[in-house]
């Protein structure tokens, strides 16, 4: 499995496709995703998209609250979870809410790049421009849409356009500080954009290397920013391996260190609903798949036990600290899904 990762990577940075290597590895995942995606997980996915489903609004978006409602971060993830199930957009089950989502994204996409909806301005916008950039590149993958490709590459450019002196990025494009959690957001929207043909200069993933690792403490996790010195927490500290996978760092100490880290907060009930869950939990499922086996039996199996159980009656997941029901229900649909190993970003 070594191996594979180290070509995965170099392709990531030369730019070629191990051809024998995705093979490999996508037979170890066809079965891998049988063994853990159980027939009770499917029920709690297939419950908790039906919700999502009817939760969309006529625009295509969706989120609630007034800090969430029509946000562009919070459809993005909704249609991430559509796509895990196999859905593209027009197509599959849930093709029309892909397609619809797809429109809302493409609508607030503005002239300079940047991806914002009016109608829901949170105090880190560049969150939703990741995660929207992300989505895009994701359905231009699947699709090669000219009108998805225009606006992807102007996406792209202003995510490049915005990273601080350090190597990382933070709340808004102008901002000359930077923060690991928004950093995440970015690197890994580039490197789904280089995945289906946008060029990425190495020196913006270099950049963002050296940001990441300067960000790990010695234990192994991370802390917020470089000029703070904080203690490690989960939900940062998956944010950060992810980082690092995310730009082509697949072995090392910091992977090494930042997974043990990781271990020492297996999923149980007693943490099930605590600060950042849903977005700790996105990450970690991430980090573990890409670590392999060794790592991913536990963590699997103990999230796909505490999120399953606590599914509400309505197909849903608590809202949890962003008070945004949709966003709870589609991060623990993605994570979930993570073995059907349906989207590209999330592909071993």
């Amino acid at each position: 499995m070594r191996g594979i990762l180290l070509l995965l990577s170099l392709a990531f940075t030369l730019g070629v496709q191990p051809v024998m290597a995705q093979v490999e590895v996508n037979r170890s995942v066809d079965a891998q995703g049988k063994k853990y995606y159980t027939p009770p997980t499917r029920n709690a996915v297939n419950r908790g998209l039906k919700f999502l489903a009817e939760r969309q609004h006529p625009d295509g978006s969706f989120g609630s609250g007034s800090t969430f409602k029509n946000n562009v971060a919070v459809t993005a993830l909704c249609g991430m979870a559509f796509l895990a199930e196999g859905s593209t957009p027009g197509r599959g089950k849930y093709g029309r809410e892909v397609q619809k989502a797809v429109d809302f994204i493409l609508a607030s996409c503005k002239p300079s790049g940047y991806i914002i909806s009016p109608d829901s301005i949170s105090h880190g916008p560049m969150y939703g421009h990741g995660f929207a950039t992300l989505f895009l590149a994701e359905v231009y993958g699947m699709t090669h849409r000219k009108d998805v490709r225009i606006k992807l590459e102007k996406a792209v450019e202003l995510i490049v356009k915005s990273q601080n002196a350090k190597g990382g990025w933070r709340y808004t494009p102008e901002s000359k500080d930077a923060d690991l959690s928004v950093t995440v957001c970015q690197i890994m929207a580039l490197r789904a954009a280089r995945n289906c043909g946008i060029f990425i200069s190495k020196d913006v993933i270099d950049r963002c290397i050296n940001y990441v690792k300067k960000s790990q403490n010695p234990d192994g996790g991370f802390r917020y920013q470089l000029v703070r010195q904080a203690e490690s927490e989960f939900p940062r500290s998956a944010a950060g391996v992810v980082a690092l996978y995310s730009a082509g760092i697949y072995e090392g100490a910091e992977i090494q260190n930042g997974l043990g880290y990781l271990m020492r907060h297996l999923p149980n009930q007693r943490y099930f609903r605590g600060s950042h869950y849903y977005y700790g939990q996105y990450y970690a499922v991430q980090a573990m798949w890409q670590a392999g086996t060794e790592y991913w039996d536990d963590w699997y199996s103990a999230i796909r036990e505490e999120l399953v159980a606590g599914q509400m009656t309505t197909g849903s997941w608590r809202p949890g600290s962003a008070n945004c029901v949709e966003y709870s229900t589609a991060m623990s649909c993605i994570v979930l899904q993570m073995p059907r190993n349906n989207i590209p970003i999330f592909q071993r």
